[in-house]
């Protein structure tokens, strides 16, 4: 098993001097990261199949035990403040449960029988989505919920850090992260750890990008439940909107902290209108919702952000005074006057 096995490179590191062991660990933390580069097909083919389930309501449950587990219930938790994943659609199986977040439980990754009741007692089954995390792909707990749960209609992603091991194998998705053996033998926090946060951050990430829980590199599912989140969402309202800030809170008030529903609102939608365009269970994006609503509305823009205006019917744009170009976002983009210098200064790139 390469996650346990000494490696020659590594043999007389406790002789090393400082800053050669300091030189030998980020060494391995960027093979890590190359590791996870290798397996982005897999993690593109586990994200597209998570998100298809989720669109039908399933939920998400990360499963692991020690390092692995811990690293899996990170991502899962981080989820709900950064895309407010709903609770009730996420599940964190750890083996050994909340104490084995805090202080190793090793054993606990032999206990069988908690498996197989954590997987009975949740009602797993389909559409749910189970990603099960383990270095070795060995790990009894773990492969156990893999198991039951995929016998019960969930869909499986395995991750592991040696090839041809019984997780990657029985998932119905594999992925495998080859870190090879690490360089204090069998400590898979190291290499393996860091390879196992950034393929799940990864993956996680882009489902709820596809889950429309992003737009334009925002996070506009953030709930303003703090002092914190609500100047966070004033300044994506900003961003997004152009309005000032008395207008955003304005609508965050009406919106009840929503983000998404604050931008139909300051685009002129009614309460109403916006929550029947930004439906929860088809997880409608914001760009689509705003098609929806503007239908059959003539809408006036002025936008010093020019992604405001990137699906107008008609730009108009002004110097001096003046109109000296007309025309649709493309039309203007390709004649390459002062809109096309403009997108150019903005973007650096035609969007």
């Amino acid at each position: 098993m390469d996650t346990e096995r000494a490696s020659p490179r590594y043999t007389d590191i406790d002789l090393w001097e400082p800053s050669d062991i300091l030189h030998a660990m980020i060494e391995g933390q960027m093979a890590a990261v190359a590791a996870v580069r290798a397996a982005l097909p897999a993690i593109e083919q586990a994200a597209l199949a998570t998100e298809a389930r989720l669109r039908e309501g399933g939920r998400l449950i990360y499963v692991g035990a020690g390092t692995s587990g811990r690293l899996a219930v990170q991502d899962g938790a981080e989820l709900i403040p950064t895309f407010n994943w709903p609770k009730e659609r996420l599940l964190l199986l750890m083996a050994g449960g909340k104490d084995a977040l805090l202080r190793s439980a090793e054993n606990a990754e032999d206990e069988i029988g908690q498996a197989i009741q954590a997987i009975q007692q949740t009602a797993i089954g389909a559409p749910d989505v189970v990603i099960a995390v383990a270095a070795s792909g060995t790990t009894p707990f773990t492969l156990t919920c893999l198991r039951e749960a995929k016998s019960r209609g969930a869909f499986t992603i395995g991750i592991a850090n040696n090839r041809d091991t019984p997780i990657l194998i029985e998932a119905d998705c594999s992925i495998w992260l080859d870190t090879g053996p690490e360089p204090v033998a069998g400590s898979t926090r190291m290499k393996a750890g860091t390879a196992q946060r950034a393929a799940l951050n990864a993956l996680s990430t882009l489902v709820m990008i596809r889950l429309g829980r992003v737009h334009e590199g925002l996070m506009v599912d953030v709930q303003a439940i703090n002092a914190k989140l609500q100047r966070r969402s004033e300044h994506i309202l900003i961003r997004l909107t152009g309005r000032t800030p008395q207008e955003v809170r304005g609508a965050l008030e009406r919106a009840n902290g929503s983000v998404k529903l604050a931008v139909l609102l300051l685009h002129g939608c009614s309460v109403e209108e916006a929550t029947s365009a930004l439906d929860p269970v088809t997880e409608q994006r914001v760009s689509l919702a705003l098609d929806e609503v503007m239908k059959g509305r003539t809408t006036f823009v002025i936008a010093h952000r020019l992604a405001t205006v990137r699906n107008a019917t008609r730009i108009l744009v002004f110097q001096n005074g003046r109109i000296i170009e007309t025309g649709t976002f493309d039309e203007l983009v390709k004649r390459g006057g002062s809109f096309a210098e403009l997108v150019k200064a903005q973007f650096g790139t035609t969007p």
